[in-house]
């Protein structure tokens, strides 16, 4: 059975049995992965005129001039812009671009996008292909959907037959175990003008370990006590807001226990939990512009949408994408960020076309992800309101972090179209380097007495 038609017959498996779990990939599939699918499930090979070249195991070491612990250096400084795509030319260019990115180009005249040669870059640690292999054989997603069983450390479904395990795929994509970053936030007006805001957060991936404490120390997934991920975040500016810290447990089946929060107001000196820090409730130091499950391009439970997995299309996506990394001042630039710092490359992309269910609520009324191929990353996500009119318009360029080595996005941005504003996430340029090997970060941390000692230290 060829790829496309596992993903038919899961689809028409899913249409018969409702919410009923999902079936495990047939090994003659799953045999492919290594062979003419890369370890990630995407397709070897190059495309047919050669914009897209073939996997060769993307980039697993540092380039020149890299410190260990310093700034990314990017690989490619001789790359040459190949063309530009902008509001005047995209019809030539439609058939590879998202209705987002074309409502994109056709609101902002300033804005473009500078297309790269494709290179596939990204690459994983080898222990996470083994991973990906035997959870290709025998993970399943609960009755509802919304928890995971039988997997393990790497991506549950790089052979996907359903909509909703290519996300679950992004959500549990690999991104080290133990991790410290420090970055700002931008929420920008139509006129230039922002407000930036600056954030400290460390966490433990315990589903990417796999542990709780130590690499290793779980070998089953409900040997993690349905944790997948322990989460803090504190504001450190502007001083209104500095001192506020969010805790969280993500978990992996949101039936059983959905996820668990906590805010620390360093005004009232309280920690109190916060239910709201879940789906279209407003993302904390976003202004506004940004839903909370919009964070690390979607986050959270599956459960209020209807999740389609639409055919494999190639989409000029942000990719290798260093130079974003810039000075805020001139990275920050009335409507979008300033083009002259984007890399966009032709790549494949899985396509989720994800519907609100009837009965249930939400600010957007469809979503449409792109994921790349090599690394299961949502690049871009177009946002529909609830009368189903384009509104939003959401990018995160994805780059390597070769000294680990993994792929994730170099920062999110996501575009109102109506209002003309726009909100930056982990923006990291003028900030400390972010540690993704952060071996200090420990379980004790996250819990509601802990946060309340790091408001008040």
């Amino acid at each position: 059975m060829t790829l496309k038609m596992a993903a038919l017959a899961g689809l028409m498996m899913a249409s018969v049995a409702g919410t009923a779990a999902l079936a495990k990939a047939p090994q003659a599939e799953v045999d492919r992965l290594g062979k003419d699918l890369t370890p990630m499930g995407a397709i070897k090979a190059g495309n047919a005129d050669g914009t897209i070249p073939a996997w060769e195991g993307g980039l697993t070491t540092p380039p020149a001039g890299y410190k260990p612990g310093g700034k990314y250096v990017d690989p490619f400084p001789s790359d040459q812009v190949k063309f530009t795509i902008d509001g005047k030319n995209l019809d030539q260019y439609k058939a590879n671009l998202s209705p987002g990115q074309i409502a994109f180009l056709k609101t902002y005249p300033t804005a473009k996008l500078r297309v790269f040669q494709t290179r596939r870059t990204c690459s994983l640690p080898e222990r996470l292909y083994e991973a990906n292999k035997k959870n290709a054989a025998t993970a399943t997603l609960t009755e509802d959907q919304n928890g995971l069983n039988d997997a393990l450390l790497g991506n549950p479904f790089v052979i996907p037959s359903n909509g909703v395990e290519a996300i679950w795929n992004h959500r549990l994509r690999y991104r080290g175990f133990k991790f410290r970053r420090y970055f700002a936030s931008a929420a920008v007006n139509r006129d230039g003008s922002y407000t930036i805001f600056k954030n400290e957060d460390f966490g433990i991936l315990h589903y990417n370990g796999p542990g709780l404490k130590t690499v290793g120390d779980v070998t089953d997934i409900k040997q993690l006590n349905n944790i997948g991920i322990s989460y803090i975040n504190i504001t450190t500016s502007p001083a209104r807001l500095a001192g506020s810290v969010v805790l969280v447990h993500d978990t992996i089946n949101a039936k059983e226990l959905p996820r668990q929060a906590w805010v620390y107001n360093p005004g009232t000196r309280r920690v109190l939990r916060a239910p709201e820090l879940a789906y279209d409730n407003p993302l904390y130091n976003t202004d506004g512009l940004a839903t909370t499950d919009q964070f690390d391009m979607y986050n959270g439970a599956t459960d209020r949408y209807n999740f389609e997995l639409k055919p494999k299309q190639e989409t000029y996506i942000g990719y290798n994408n260093y130079a974003v990394n810039a000075k805020y001042a001139e990275l920050l630039t009335p409507s979008h960020l300033n083009p002259e710092f984007g890399r966009y490359e032709l790549h494949r992309t899985w396509v989720v076309d994800a519907k609100l269910k009837e009965g249930t609520r939400h600010v957007f009324g469809r979503r449409v992800f792109y994921m790349d191929e090599d690394s299961w990353n949502i690049a871009q996500v177009d946002l529909y309101d609830t009368r189903q009119q384009l509104w939003r318009f959401q990018e995160g360029p994805i780059s390597n972090a070769y000294e680990l080595p993994l792929c994730s996005s170099a920062l999110e941005v996501t575009y109102d179209l109506q209002s003309g504003r726009y909100i930056v996430f982990a923006l990291k340029n003028e900030e400390k380097q972010f540690n993704l090997n952060a071996q200090d970060v420990d379980p004790s941390q996250f819990t509601p007495d802990a946060i309340r000692r790091l408001g008040t230290r």
